[in-house]
């Protein structure tokens, strides 16, 4: 080998010798798990929950000196999610969404520059591990479960019948929808590859890639209407058909919905904020050393995205196990009547119409039991969800209405009354 390739090969040796020292150091310092205070206090604690994980890694120190330089990397590194200082709520949001579909995803709603977007994204490497059917028509085993062995196709069928699996697990994926996104990027169109062909095939859109996934849309309010009357039908559905010309295609679309706004920028459609389970209020951070920490943990992943990546690789990936094991609980998590009729009380004297808000703050209340590895839910759950699950539910415009048409059916009733 000629000397230029000797000395890429010697810097090559170099760079994975720090990345394993690293690692190495961060696995020694890292027995139970401790955490750094901003002050650079040294605090040592076992970890017994994933909620105990993001409390106490949230006030972890970068460490950085002058003499670190540009990665020089162009794969993609994302800020690490559990580096994010403050914003508990905006943090337990998000965990609690990726613990329990069900609850209908989250809605980030705060002026620009709160870290809404790099939260989102930060997620990456906290995604959970989910079942990716063998089959092209996405037969899963929790179809038998549920529907009988007619709830799959007859090669499915057959396979299970003679013991071999229909699915694999693999870590679900982030799927972004750009806004200057085409509804045929969306939903799906005509292959143009085959079309040149003279062959007519449907190409897969966005919400067919988003199935067992997390959609994330940034700048929400500011997607047209024919993408937000395609996002709800498929995040209601569960599924939605592409016609072109003579074929037909339907696809499933079961994903986790984060979505994100700046209100400055327009209002969100009534129709399409019913569909956000949790609704997060991001604000600026308050406190001085808050933002004075964040300032040195934003320079230090400019400098040195790799670095950082993996000063957090260790708590990321003990948290990644932390959520896998809550979406493995939650099944058994139960909610007793008694903490039922109290969240169902709180609804009522809110005057919350929509049923989405009971299903939204029993879910997350349930996601929450699970991951402090709890099997029943408590009413304190509740009273952790419930600001994230009951704001922005009411409509001035709807009480009003619904106000003006109580007076003229009390008048209805009462001209009846006298004609009597």
């Amino acid at each position: 080998m000629n000397a230029f390739g000797d000395d890429i090969e010697e810097r090559d040796r170099n760079a994975r010798s720090e990345e394993e020292n690293l690692i190495n150091n961060i696995q020694d310092k890292n027995p139970s798990v401790h955490t750094e205070g901003i002050n650079g206090e040294i605090k040592q604690s076992s970890i017994r929950s994933l909620r105990d994980l993001i409390e106490q890694v949230t006030g972890k120190n970068i460490h950085s000196s002058a003499t670190d330089g540009d990665a020089g990397l162009a794969e993609n590194i994302p800020y690490p999610f559990l580096a994010i200082v403050g914003q508990e709520e905006m943090k337990l949001a998000l965990l609690l969404a990726l613990i329990n579909p069900a609850m209908g995803g989250v809605l980030l709603i705060g002026p620009r520059g709160t870290g809404k977007t790099t939260a989102v994204r930060g997620l990456l490497n906290l995604l959970p591990l989910v079942p990716r059917s063998l089959c092209r028509y996405g037969c899963l085993p929790e179809d038998i479960e549920t529907q009988g062995i007619d709830g799959v196709c007859p090669d499915c069928a057959k396979k299970y019948g003679e013991g071999k699996p229909l699915a694999v697990m693999d870590q679900a994926r982030l799927v972004e929808i750009p806004l200057n996104a085409r509804l045929e990027d969306v939903i799906g169109g005509i292959d143009e590859r085959a079309a040149i062909h003279q062959r007519l095939v449907l190409q897969r859109g966005i919400l067919a890639q988003a199935d067992r996934n997390v959609l994330y849309v940034d700048e929400v309010n500011m997607l047209s209407d024919d993408i937000i009357n395609a996002l709800l039908d498929a995040a209601a559905q569960g599924s939605y058909t592409v016609r072109r010309g003579p074929i037909s295609a339907t696809y499933r679309s079961r994903f986790i919905l984060i979505g994100s706004m700046n209100p400055e920028e327009g209002s969100l459609r009534p129709q399409i904020q019913d569909r956000f389970g949790l609704r997060v209020i991001v604000r600026g951070l308050s406190k001085e050393n808050e933002r004075l920490e964040a300032y040195r943990r934003v320079q230090a992943y400019l400098t040195n995205p790799r670095r950082v990546f993996l000063q957090y690789q260790a708590e990321t990936e003990l948290a990644r196990q932390e959520i896998q094991t809550a979406r493995e609980i939650l099944p058994s998590v139960e909610l007793p009547n008694d903490v039922a009729r109290w969240g169902l009380r709180l609804v009522e004297k809110l005057g919350i119409d929509s049923m989405r808000a009971e299903i939204t703050l029993f879910e997350a209340a349930r996601a929450y039991a699970a991951a402090d590895g709890r099997s029943e839910v408590l009413i304190e759950d509740l009273k952790q969800v419930a600001p994230m699950s009951l704001r922005l539910r009411r409509s001035v415009f709807m009480e009003n209405y619904l106000d003006q048409q109580e007076k003229e059916q009390s008048e209805l009733n009462e001209i009846l009354h006298r004609l009597d």
